[in-house]
């Protein structure tokens, strides 16, 4: 079994986090530097002549790993920056809307807002419930906030503050025959879910290899559909515009090359996914099943101690979940301070790393931990202790 030090982590801590930034294995970290070193080495030679070649066999491998196909495969920073992308590039006009959820990333509900007063287009939230228990409420939570108006949908695939697996390939259809696209954030689903980005059917698909995956922090990506990349391009225009594609050749192009940046997070997510699902026998099957099982347990754990009210029932679970924080815990302050404070004091007094979070729309405080490899019994066991100092 992994532990604590084939990821560097300190070994005071019980980081229950992966949710928010990750943690890189000791050996991703080493493959990272010996990139660097030979981009350092001579980085004229490894931007013009060797980095092509190198993005496309890393393309090859994260694409086949997420279940789509490389000619819309593009690496970006983080699925931020690919949510951005999207909407950026979606044909929006005065009156139309940009459809979110009220679980939805706060730094996604802020760039659709941006974008839609931009374009005199506005963005319009349907209200999942909490707790959530089954898929079709969640489907038809997002159906019912459909208007005549609703010209593209951003839904998550696990929601960030929440963590609810969502039925994206039924929302998905469900949109798709009232003619609306959806652009899906999949922030948290590689390494977490099993995915078949394609089968999914989406406009546009966003997600992060720095959170299960344990890539180096910038290492993100989108999957384009063929109708998007029609019309779609990246945030920054540079040489790569230029370089005289067409067609799919010419959407690497634009995308492989936005400025001259360091490519190594990119380059070492093929030895993410090979280090760590070489952690347990059965790979990343064996430990997506291994995680989700912990999360569970963590939920039956808290839920037994503290009489806590988890988000969503087992079968929206992935490796995270997410409860209700009591009033008990949360003091006097108002939402996004309290969740604040709640965090920092867990983490400076007790070691104990956790996220705390808010929602759109809703006055409730969310306590979110998460599984991995790493995490065992003595893990979840100092967060209960910890808690019972609240």
């Amino acid at each position: 079994m992994a532990t604590m030090s084939d990821w560097g982590l300190d070994p005071k801590i019980a980081f229950l986090n992966h949710g928010s930034f990750g943690a890189s294995p000791v050996k991703v970290l080493a493959e990272q530097r010996r990139l660097r070193d030979r981009m350092e080495a001579n980085p004229v030679q490894f931007f013009a002549f060797e980095v092509t070649e190198l993005l496309s066999d890393a393309r090859l491998r994260a694409a086949d790993f997420v279940g789509t196909a490389p000619n819309g495969f593009a690496f970006l920073a983080n699925a931020t920056a690919g949510v951005n992308t999207l909407l950026r590039s979606v044909p929006l006009e005065a009156g139309d809307e940009i459809l979110m959820t009220d679980h939805g990333y706060e730094a996604c509900n802020l760039a659709a807002e941006h974008i839609a007063a931009r374009r005199g287009a506005s963005v319009r939230f349907a209200r999942l419930p909490v707790p959530a228990t089954d898929t079709q409420e969640l489907r038809t939570s997002v159906l019912d906030a459909v208007t005549a108006k609703t010209r593209i949908a951003v839904v998550d695939h696990i929601t960030s503050p929440t963590s609810l697996v969502l039925p994206v390939e039924e929302i998905v259809s469900d949109l798709a025959a009232l003619d609306v696209g959806t652009i899906v954030d999949g922030a948290h689903a590689p390494g977490q879910l099993a995915l078949e980005i394609d089968a999914i059917g989406a406009l546009g698909y966003a997600a992060n290899w720095h959170k299960w995956v344990c890539a180096p922090k910038g290492a993100g990506f989108l999957s384009a559909s063929r109708e998007w990349r029609q019309y779609g391009s990246p945030l920054v225009i540079s040489h790569g515009a230029g370089y005289g594609g067409t067609g799919d050749v010419r959407f690497r192009d634009m995308f492989d090359w936005t400025g001259t940046a360091d490519p190594t997070p990119f380059l070492s997510v093929p030895t993410a996914i090979e280090v760590v699902g070489g952690m347990l026998d059965g790979g990343w099957p064996a430990i997506r099943d291994r995680n989700h099982d912990v999360a569970l347990h963590m939920r039956d754990r808290l839920v037994e101690e503290f009489g806590l009210t988890p988000t969503g029932s087992p079968d929206l679970t992935g490796s995270m979940v997410s409860f209700v924080l009591p009033a008990r815990w949360r003091g006097s302050s108002e939402p996004r301070q309290a969740a604040g404070e709640f965090q920092r004091r867990l983490n400076d007094e007790f070691g104990v790393v956790v996220a705390a979070a808010t929602r759109r729309h809703s006055d409730d405080v969310f306590l979110r931990v998460s599984a991995h490899l790493h995490t065992g019994e003595d893990t979840v066991e100092r967060l209960v202790s910890a808690l019972h100092s609240f």
